[in-house]
């Protein structure tokens, strides 16, 4: 059985997306990690933490990728069909993962996974907090 290596910059990509309260842009990732690696060794990580069911991907209403923590997913079941929600105005993406949708495909269609974003204003954002 292969080891999984556990670099310093895959345990703390993973420590700032458990502690993050929104899901964060590989930029977002980039700028807090304060020159620990290269952008592309951010995306190797980020890439093997989603492979490994720690984390997720979710395209916002701008088209960036954003990165969120799983919380029950494994690497042999690996479901994050939730819904997300991205503030039109602070542009944070949510996940609210009490919300699952039930989708009906045609026959012979068989969905793998899916990725909703609602657009909207945040309660922050609106003052209601």
């Amino acid at each position: 059985m292969k080891q999984v290596r556990n670099t310093q910059a895959k345990t703390e990509i993973l420590h700032l997306l458990s502690n993050a309260s929104s899901a964060l842009s590989h930029h977002e990732i980039q700028e807090k990690l304060n020159g620990l690696c290269n952008r592309v060794t951010t995306y190797r990580v980020l890439e093997r933490l989603e492979k490994e069911g720690k984390i997720h991907k979710i395209v916002n209403i701008d088209g960036i990728v954003n990165y969120a923590r799983c919380n029950h997913c494994s690497k042999e079941k690996h479901l994050h069909n939730h819904i997300h929600f991205n503030c039109e105005k602070c542009k944070e993406v949510i996940c609210i993962e009490n919300i699952v949708p039930e989708i009906t495909l045609p026959e012979n269609f068989t969905a793998h996974s899916y990725n909703f974003v609602i657009s909207g204003i945040c309660p922050k954002c609106a003052g209601i907090q």
